[in-house]
């Protein structure tokens, strides 16, 4: 536990305008030498931290100096392939520290990286390979069978290897470890050194795609390098600092922000393959850990744990992520005392970005007068459901109003990288983030789908993502709204809304999923509603499950519970009954009887 008596370094390095302060400084660098890449700067901090630990994992550790030499081995095995400038590599690998030296040492020699979601299986796998038009695939030996049971559906000219071990069905696949420790760590030389520019890409992070196939978002040596400084700055990283990364690396904030903003300032990164709310103390203690990235998620999961006797003898000094909810803020900040949190929105592939440096519960940012030059967000009148645009008789846009719900847009421009727009690999669905005359005729926004409204004060909040908010009486629900009142409720340890389609009636009847554990009744649960929300916004059906599907990076699934609908569910479904003012099984003959029209909705 720290010395109460000892210098401390965290609560005086919160207040918001030094954070951004910091920020901006950070990235002078990037400014005085516009051409530099993360890349570019490997061997360089190799030379500076030497033998330091940059990246720890479970049996796996690379020091400075090691990642910069497996960086080294892996850009030689490119070049030696004959790949050459934005040829593509898929990489299906679980979180481990050789997993950034392998995307460092590609990229390095001009490869645009494929990291694909280790969760992904059959065509969903196929699709994410061929959507990056890649060559070769390295597949780490534990997901084997999985890229084996897709041999098939790949192009004859992808030549696929594994990365350690064996396995039966891949015995034709040649092991690439061994052909890395053939060739030389040391820093690449003249002749073979490909010096990526800023502009090229880099990597392919690839969408969730809870709403179809994952699309691929073009991330390029510029925005690389522009993340890892903003957020070294943000969380004023230092040499000593260690931060706790279990989030997945196949995404931008655990394989790209956490990761670079230390390795930049010469700290270390503690790598989980994944989250473990019973083993999160033991690792964050253990572990010297002093920053916790996070998805809001994970935080809740932490708060509803039983006590543990590690939780207050930590020394983390921040918490940094997104999408961390007010009411668990609050409790997760008091209970195992962090000092700071830091809540940021940023979309992989566009233009918004908004950070929360004040640290107001709740809020996903607000931007000062001074920096809006840089971050120019804006929130537009729109219809929830479908997203289109409101337009005044000019044709152009209309701003929302203080406290008005509007979509969320940022504007494009070529000056620098955080108002850029890299797209997808997919050039229809790049086309389709993009909005025009929004303001004045010819201005070019990303649109972000999110739908938000921002304060008197200026600070933004999330609200929904367009098409998940549904209308029901005439009246608009937004799905995460009531989301979290239905978890608010005691004995309710998950819940997901969504809306359903009912025979004779408009729109759509919300309906929730929900995990519940000892302590649950049912009977409470209509009152609570109708005490917190409209009688539009209370959902009509309450569908109680053991656990609920989520995503890779912790998104609730909802799509296939909304098919699903009521009448398809496996699980129990309760009716919320205005005529007895109860909830009611909703069995067979009920459903007949909603579909005839004879109950009251």
């Amino acid at each position: 536990m720290n010395d109460p008596l000892a210098p401390q370094r965290s609560t005086g390095r919160g207040s918001g305008l030094r954070t951004w302060i910091r920020a901006l400084d950070s990235i002078k660098i990037i400014d005085e030498a516009p051409d530099i890449t993360l890349v570019s700067l490997l061997d360089g901090l190799a030379d500076q931290h030497g033998d330091r630990i940059a990246l720890t994992g479970e049996g796996e550790t690379l020091t400075f100096r090691e990642l910069a030499m497996r960086s080294n081995r892996y850009a030689r095995w490119a070049i030696a392939q004959g790949l050459r400038d934005g040829d593509a590599v898929c990489l299906l690998m679980p979180n481990r520290p050789e997993y950034v030296a392998v995307w460092l040492g590609l990229t390095q020699a001009g490869c645009v990286v494929a990291l694909l979601n280790t969760n992904l299986v059959g065509d969903g796998l196929a699709h994410c390979i061929s959507a990056a038009g890649s060559t070769h695939v390295i597949v780490d030996s534990a997901l084997v069978p999985r890229a084996a049971a897709i041999k098939d559906k790949l192009s004859p000219t992808i030549r696929v290897w594994r990365h350690g071990g064996g396995h039966r069905a891949a015995e034709d696949w040649p092991d690439i470890v061994r052909e890395i420790e053939r060739q030389d760590g040391a820093p690449l030389s003249g002749c073979e050194r490909r010096a990526p520019a800023p502009d090229d890409r880099a990597l392919l992070v690839y969408t969730s795609g809870t709403t179809g196939l994952p699309k691929a978002a073009v991330i390029t040596h510029a925005r690389i390098v522009e993340w890892s400084f903003w957020f070294a700055g943000l969380m004023d990283a230092q040499a000593d600092d260690r931060l706790y990364d279990c989030l997945p690396m196949y995404h931008s904030v655990g394989g790209i922000v956490a990761i670079g903003a230390m390795l930049v300032r010469g700290g270390s990164v503690l790598i989980r393959e994944r989250f473990s709310a019973s083993r999160f103390w033991d690792d964050v203690v253990d572990g010297g850990c002093t920053i916790f990235q996070y998805i809001g998620e994970l935080c809740r999961y932490i708060l509803n744990t039983p006590p543990h006797n590690k939780e207050r003898l930590h020394q983390l000094r921040l918490a940094c992520g997104n999408g961390l909810r007010g009411d668990v803020w609050q409790a997760f900040q008091e209970r195992f005392g962090i000092p700071r949190v830091l809540e940021f929105y940023a979309a992989t592939e566009g233009s918004v970005s908004l950070y929360n440096c004040e640290g107001k519960p709740g809020a996903i940012g607000r931007i000062p007068s001074f920096l809006a030059h840089r971050f120019p967000v804006a929130l537009i009148q729109c219809d929830p459901l479908t997203g289109v645009p409101a337009r005044d008789e000019s044709g152009l846009c209309v701003a929302c109003k203080p406290d008005e719900t509007g979509e969320a847009i940022g504007r494009i421009g070529n000056q620098a990288s955080v108002r850029r727009f890299d797209g997808y690999t997919d050039t229809m669905a790049s086309e389709r983030k993009l909005l025009r005359d929004v303001f004045e005729e010819g201005d070019l926004w990303f649109r972000s789908g999110d739908l938000m409204r921002k304060d008197a004060a200026g600070f933004f909040y999330f609200v929904d993502r367009i098409g998940d908010t549904f209308r029901w009486k005439g009246e608009n629900v937004a799905t995460t709204e009531v989301a979290s009142i239905v978890r608010s409720y005691p004995g309710v340890t998950d819940a997901v809304v969504y809306g359903v389609t009912v025979p004779g009636h408009e729109g759509r009847a919300g309906m929730a999923a929900i995990a519940t554990e000892d302590g649950f009744e049912l009977e409470g649960l209509r009152g609570f509603l109708t005490e917190r929300l409209p009688s539009y916004a209370q959902p009509l059906f309450v569908r109680i499950r053991s656990a609920l599907d989520v995503t890779g990076t912790f998104k609730l699934v909802a799509g296939p519970l909304a098919r699903e609908g009521y009448e398809g569910a496996t699980e129990p479904v309760w009716f919320n009954d205005h005529a007895t003012c109860r909830f009611i099984a909703c069995d067979t003959a009920l459903v007949r009887s909603i579909a005839s029209g004879n109950r009251r909705l």
